[in-house]
């Protein structure tokens, strides 16, 4: 079973959506952990999002990466440019590195409800995609 860590800024959003899934396809393959560099709680509208495609990471919380240090990780996914440049150390050795920078839907500008729900799906249909693709070419033998 490989351990992998998906990190993001806040661990509330967009990491949550990309833990969800790593664990729905990855199944007994992996152990998935998701943190930020800051931790922001978790973003009602992401699990509202993913509850609609069927998963719930209602009991999620947002962690920081450094609750993370004495485990080992065979993959490191950052899903954010601001992770990806300002990430601490993590001392895994032999942890492959990965990294998409999703768009972010948090910070969307718009009040309506119907753009900001646009924006969201769009989102979580980008991780799912990448989340599964990921367990298909790096889990699977």
């Amino acid at each position: 079973m490989k351990n992998i860590l998906i990190l993001c800024t806040g661990n509330s959003c967009r990491s949550q959506m990309a833990h969800g899934f790593m664990e729905h396809y990855g199944g007994n393959l992996a152990r998935v952990y998701s943190a930020g560099i800051e931790t922001h709680g978790l973003n009602k509208r992401a699990v509202g999002i993913m509850q609609e495609a069927g998963i719930d990471i209602s009991k999620h919380t947002s962690n920081h990466v450094d609750e993370y240090a004495d485990i080992s990780f065979d993959h490191i996914i950052t899903v954010c440019d601001h992770a990806q440049e300002n990430c601490p150390y993590i001392p895994s050795e032999h942890a492959q590195r990965w990294h998409h920078n999703f768009t972010d839907p948090s910070k969307i500008t718009t009040e309506n409800e119907k753009e900001i729900h646009a924006a969201f799906a769009a989102a979580r249909d980008e991780i799912k995609a990448y989340c599964k693709a990921f367990v298909v070419e790096q889990l699977i033998d």
